[in-house]
């Protein structure tokens, strides 16, 4: 038996402004929000497999669930923030700040802040 919050998840991000809502910079390593209504902890250890927009390849991201919007709040949907560490998450980390560039200096609200 799988331990809560375990599991394989899918998040394709379709374009640049989904991905600006969904990236946690503010976090070490980064994070990216996962909108789902799973029930999950801080502390959890999920996988989602990430697409990201313009980048056929899939990234296998293992980590730590280190945000929780536990219901619909007005533009934040329920989800939560997994931290992007290890090789895998640094690559991801990188492409990510790659194709925001210059709107990671917005001051947009995002699905957590």
């Amino acid at each position: 038996m799988l331990p809560r919050g375990a599991g394989i998840l899918s998040l394709a991000i379709k374009d640049k402004a989904q991905l600006y809502v969904s990236y946690m910079p503010f976090i070490k390593g980064g994070a990216l929000f996962v909108p789902s209504t799973r029930q999950t902890r801080l502390g959890d250890e999920i996988f989602v497999v990430v697409t990201l927009p313009d980048d056929p390849e899939k990234l296998p991201i293992t980590g730590k669930v280190v945000w929780v919007n536990h219901r619909n709040q007005g533009q934040r949907p329920a989800g939560f923030g997994i931290q992007l560490s290890g090789e895998a998450g640094d690559s991801c980390r990188r492409k990510i700040e790659a194709q925001l560039g210059g709107a990671l200096q917005a001051d947009r609200p995002t699905f957590t802040m």
